[in-house]
């Protein structure tokens, strides 16, 4: 029988692993092994805006998700592929197969947390493209809000995410929930990003997860997510 491990276990040996930051020197922590594969570092991206200026979501909140939550995942994701390095393909496979789970978690958190922070702006702004688009695939401005407000609250009092996405298997448009940071559609560019853990919002609103979500879609960086949304739609058909 095969053994798994689960992504808690996955992470009870990353304490002990050195991980990398923005001013870490770009040396390989470690030298891989015979038969490993190369290390990667990951340099984090600085948060992209003024944490004092969003309506509804404080500078205390703000530097807390960043420096707590996507900071470790990015010492995490380092500690994961460190150990990765060291390990050679005669490894156990339980071993093998967690830390390849531990990579995609980390690396899913480290992507989703940046894209979330990366849609937000102080103030809120306007955009046309996505909103026009998510109105004739959901039947309407009212209709696509409603059903994304609704998959966030679906997670309130848990975890995960609440996203929009591009698919481009069926050209289209789509709303998920990922319960998890190992989860996400293959074919999806992601769009709209809204991290409904606990630490995104419970600083500020306790239990009340409607009101916060009133605050992120206040922040949204529509100018950004029109971008995303751009540059998903002049991909080239065929890729699935």
């Amino acid at each position: 029988m095969i053994r798994t491990t689960s992504l808690a276990a996955t992470a009870a040996w990353l304490p002990q692993c050195r991980s990398v930051t923005a001013s870490t020197a770009t040396e390989p922590l470690v030298t891989p092994a015979q038969g490993a594969e190369p290390m990667l570092q990951y340099t984090p991206k600085p948060l992209p805006f003024d944490p004092t200026t969003l309506a509804g979501l404080s500078e205390k909140l703000m530097r807390s998700h960043y420096d707590n939550n996507y900071l470790g995942a990015v010492r995490k994701l380092d500690g994961v592929r460190q150990r990765l390095a060291e390990t050679t393909d005669d490894a156990p496979g339980y071993v093998l197969h967690g830390l390849a789970q531990g990579e995609l978690a980390f690396k899913h958190s480290v992507v989703l947390h940046e894209l979330y922070f990366g849609g937000l702006v102080g103030g809120g702004s306007s955009g046309s493209a996505t909103t026009a688009l998510l109105a004739e695939r959901f039947g309407g401005a009212a209709a696509w809000e409603s059903r994304f407000r609704a998959l966030g609250a679906s997670l309130a009092g848990g975890s995960g995410w609440a996203i929009v996405e591009y698919d481009l298997h069926e050209r289209a448009p789509r709303m998920y929930t990922a319960v998890d940071h190992g989860q996400g559609l293959s074919s999806g560019i992601p769009l709209l990003v809204l991290d409904m853990y606990e630490h995104s919002y419970h600083m500020d609103y306790g239990t009340a997860a409607a009101r916060y979500i009133d605050a992120y879609l206040a922040n949204v960086h529509w100018e950004e997510i029109d971008r995303r949304t751009e540059r998903a739609l002049r991909l080239p058909d065929g890729l699935f």
